[in-house]
This record gives C-alpha cells, structure tokens and sequence, in this order.
C-alpha cells in the first residue's frame, strides 16, 4: 500500500475589503494588493468582507442555521438578492431631503439599538454570504480596479465575499457610546464561525468569534500622536484610540507597516509588544523601469487635471473664456522641450506638507530654474483650503497642475521623466509614492522621518520637513550642483535595490510565516479549537473547486 500524505488543512482567512471602496490613496492601495497577494499563497484560503463606512447595505443569503436559506431560494431569487448588494453599494447615497432625512433617522436608530444591544450582550452582527458569480465586473470596478492589472481580474473577482450590513461608523460609535458606562470601550461581536484569521486595515470596531484571530494591519498612529492634522478630529481621534485598545486588550496581532509604526503603537501600549510584527506594504507591480517617452507627459497633465469636487463645488483648474483660449493656454505652458517638473504625490492635507513644497520651488523658480513646474497629484482630504489658496496664483499662470485619479501606467511615466519626486510629509507609516518612483526609475528626495528613513533607506536624499531653507538647499544638491548627475545616478542606483524589498516576492513569504504562526499560537491557546470541518459560512463549493 502506498503511503499517503495528509495535507495541512489551508488557513481560512477574511479580509476586511471596505477601504478598497475608495480612491488611490494608501490604505485603500494596500488593501487590494495584500487581497490579490493572500490569494496567491497556496496555505490560504481567502474571502473578502464587504462593509460601507455609513451607508446600511442590503443582506445577502443567510447560509447558517437549521434551514438555510440557500436550501428553499430560487437561483433567480438568490441573484435578485446578491443584486440588491450591488445596488445598494453602488447607488447615490441621496436624491431628495426627505430621503436624507428618513436614512439619517433609520441610521441613528439601528446605531442606538446595535449600542444597547452591544453593552448587554444581547446580539453579535451577522455576516451574509454574497456569492459573486455573474456579479465579477462590481467586484473588479468597485474594489480592485484602481489598483490592479487586467490579468489579475480573475485571480481577485472568483474569491468568496460576505456582507456586513452594519456600518463601520455605526459600530464604532455603538463602541464609543458604552463609555458613558464603562471605563473601556465595548464593541460589538462579529460573527465569524470558520474563519481562522480575520484581517483588518485599521483598528477595527469589533470582536470577533471563539477560534478566531483577528490580525490589525496596523498603518500608522497619526489619529492619536498628530490629531491636529487629520479631519473631524475629535471622532476620528476617539474612535482610532478606543478600537486600538480593545484591539490590543483583546490579544489581537499587529502587523506593522513600518518600524517607525510598530515603535509609536508599543508608544501607547507596551503590552503589545509580542503582539506586534513588521511587515512592509508591497509596492504594485505596475510600477518598473521603463523607456518611455517624456512626451508623454503633456497629454498626461491635460487629461488628468483635478476634476472640480462634487460635494465641495471647489474646482482648481484655471478659467477660460473660449476653449481656444484654453488651448493656447495649456500650449504655452505644457508643450516646453524637456518639460522639467518636481512631482508630488499625496492627497491634500495639512500632514502631507505641500505647503513647505510649494515655498521651496518658489525659491527654485525665482533664484535658480524658472522654468521648473510643478505637479501635484492626489485628491482633496480635508483642511485643504489654505493649501489650495497657495497653489491658485500658480495654477492661473500655467506654473502647477493639479491632477487626480491618475491611473498606475501613467503614473509610471511622471516618476520617470520628473526632476525628482518630493516627499514632503511630517508624518507617515509607510508612504507608497516614494517606493513608487523609485521602482519606476525616478529620484526621490523625501522628508527625514522616521518612516521615510527606515523604507526609502539610501535609496533617497533626505532634508528637514520644517524647513524650507533645508528643502531648497537638498533640490539644489540633487538637481543643479556640478555633480549633479552623479548624485542622481548613486540614488537610482540605490533605489532600484532599496525598491525591489517591497516587491510582492519579498513580502508574500513574510505574511505565509505569520499567518502560519498566528494560526499555531491560536491553537495552543484554545482547548477545544475549532473542527477542521467547520468552515466559513457558504465557502465550502468554492474552496473544493479552487482546491
């Protein structure tokens, strides 16, 4: 009789998918490369979880309990059901006042009831199974697409997906609302019966089931050591430092993006030290050295100019009477051989430091290269207003150009042929955009901070984020001094090296070990653990099909 080899059961792991709902910045970047990077490994099975910030989605199909519901609902029924997941995640949020205000009065209820609810333990919030047959091009355009290539279209849209229907504000505000009974914050539980590890991108308002490990990837600490620069400071600082402690007195791992991150959480807790690992973002793999054209660039500035913000009615793009006078405008002023420019890529908030940016290349524009542009790329945040006021005067005269929505491939192009891709920040975890230029063959000149010192290593020139003398000083070093090239060659020589840590290659085998590890220490700390049987609610067609 031959032997036979007993294979490992696979880790089952849910990701918590709701900050891929939006835009280009880094968490929600992050989010889709660790969801495609987790279904590459051959130990995991991965779901993801879909959840909205505010907005109530509709449930999905209940697979657990006696009866099932996936046992007596039609095929037409369980899609009319998935459809309505889609609708209600994809639809406006409001078209008349009185919707506004009925779906705020339903909100404030269902967040009052989940608080009592939560403080005496009565009820866990469920998860609905959502299966994404026939639904793969909301999966992929909601979530994946700002991010991802084509050719990882099924690799991300086959994965298992569940619903929480509860609002991630709501159950951080049932949380908060329990203080006024308790000294420590008390979340709701989450039900997750099957799953080994569930993954979380910030501090997560919940408990999880018995046998389950929750895995907080941990970006940064800026909502506590620097709540002055974030928006809606009170909420956002109470809501990040209470889930972060019940996250931590609950025995939940840590994985950093950076040291500089994991030395500012031991900062507030301690105690977390055996808690917390390091594990650095992965950079995208649209990003590589290639010979592209710097003409290139023109058409790229003018078809991703900032477009006027929707809710704001702020619009940062220059005025023209006649679309022959814009012409000529953008013509002028974009059409320079070589087209020399610094790059700044962050959205516009006070943290990211464009203001110390833009008051260093005024200095290099009257002193040293006035016909050096700039192009700023990134959506507007918050507290934006004095930045915005600083670049109009520039923006009218053809000198800066706000884009937004730039996709990886062009991107790409503008790390290559800048002068140099500033990193301005006073504050960060990891920040992607230096990596980024770096990857794709770009010099990078980035603020001393603790996070961009450890990530961009010798692979950047650093200068003081205070000091706009110190900035001006470093452009002149990188860009006009008599070595000039030479500098810029010992970086890109450096950075190609530095980059390639955070190729998915590099990072992929660290996050097998750890998950391999929570998982052990998982089950050494449970009696009973969970039968091998047990699964994540209605995964168990596709994880055979996918096996």
């Amino acid at each position: 009789m031959k032997d036979t080899v007993r294979q490992s059961p696979r880790t089952r792991v849910l990701l918590e998918l709701r900050p891929a709902f939006d835009g280009f910045a880094g968490i929600p970047q992050e989010t889709r490369l660790l969801f495609r990077g987790l279904r590459m490994l051959e130990s995991c099975e991965v779901a993801g979880m879909l959840q909205m910030s505010n907005r109530i989605l509709a449930k999905g199909i209940n697979e657990q309990g006696l009866l099932p519901e996936s046992l007596w609902m039609s095929e037409a029924q369980k899609i009319n059901r998935y459809s309505r997941i889609v609708t209600s995640a994809a639809e406006r949020p409001y078209v008349t006042f009185v919707q506004a205000l009925l779906d705020l009065c339903v909100r404030r209820v269902n967040s009052a009831a989940l608080s009592v609810q939560t403080l005496l333990s009565l009820k866990s919030v469920r998860l609905w199974s959502f299966h994404t047959a026939h639904f793969e091009d909301f999966i992929w355009q909601s979530l994946f697409a700002k991010s991802l290539p084509a050719s990882d279209f099924e690799l991300v849209t086959r994965a298992r997906q569940f619903v929480c229907r509860t609002p991630w504000q709501s159950m951080h505000m049932a949380g908060l609302r329990t203080l006024t009974f308790r000294r420590t914050a008390k979340y709701p539980k989450l039900r997750t019966p099957g799953t080994n590890i569930f993954i979380t991108q910030t501090p997560y308002p919940a408990r999880v089931s018995r046998g389950t490990s929750m895995v907080v990837r941990y970006h940064d600490a800026v909502p506590v050591f620097m709540p002055h620069t974030i928006g809606d400071v009170s909420l956002h600082q109470a809501s990040h430092y209470h889930a972060l402690a019940a996250n931590v007195a609950a025995g939940a791992r840590f994985a950093c993006v950076s040291a500089a991150t994991r030395d500012d959480l031991l900062r507030l807790f301690p105690r977390a030290e055996s808690q917390a690992v390091v594990i650095h973002n992965m950079v995208s793999h649209h990003y590589f050295g290639e010979n592209s054209s710097p003409q290139l660039v023109p058409g790229i500035i003018r078809t991703r100019l900032h477009e006027p913000d929707p809710d704001t009615g702020v619009d940062v793009r220059p005025k023209f009477l006649t679309l022959r006078e814009q012409e000529s405008f953008y013509s002028r002023n974009l059409q320079k051989k070589p087209l020399r420019y610094l790059l700044c890529v962050a959205t516009i908030e006070p943290r990211k430091n464009h203001g110390r940016l833009l008051a260093a290349w005024e200095v290099i524009k009257a002193e040293t290269d006035p016909d050096l542009k700039l192009v700023v790329v990134g959506s507007l945040g918050w507290n934006y207003l004095k930045t915005v006021q600083g670049f109009r005067p520039w923006i009218d005269r053809g000198e800066l150009f706000m884009l937004s929505a730039v996709p990886a491939p062009d991107l790409r192009v503008l790390y290559r042929h800048a002068a140099a891709t500033v990193c301005p920040s006073i504050g960060e975890g990891f920040d992607f955009s230096g990596v980024e230029s770096m990857r794709s063959g770009g010099v990078v000149i980035a603020s001393g901070i603790a996070a961009h010192r450890e990530v961009y290593a010798d692979g950047a020139a650093y200068f003081d984020p205070y000091s706009t003398v110190d900035l001006v000083a470093m452009l002149k070093k990188v860009l006009y001094a008599d070595n000039a090239a030479r500098v810029q060659q010992a970086l890109r020589h450096r950075a190609d090296e530095v980059s390639a840590r955070y190729l998915p290659a590099q990072v992929l085998p660290q996050w097998d070990v750890f998950l391999a590890d929570v998982v052990a220490k998982r089950k050494t700390a449970i009696p009973r653990p969970v039968a091998a049987t047990t699964r994540l609610p209605t995964q168990t067609a596709d994880a055979a099909e996918e096996s």
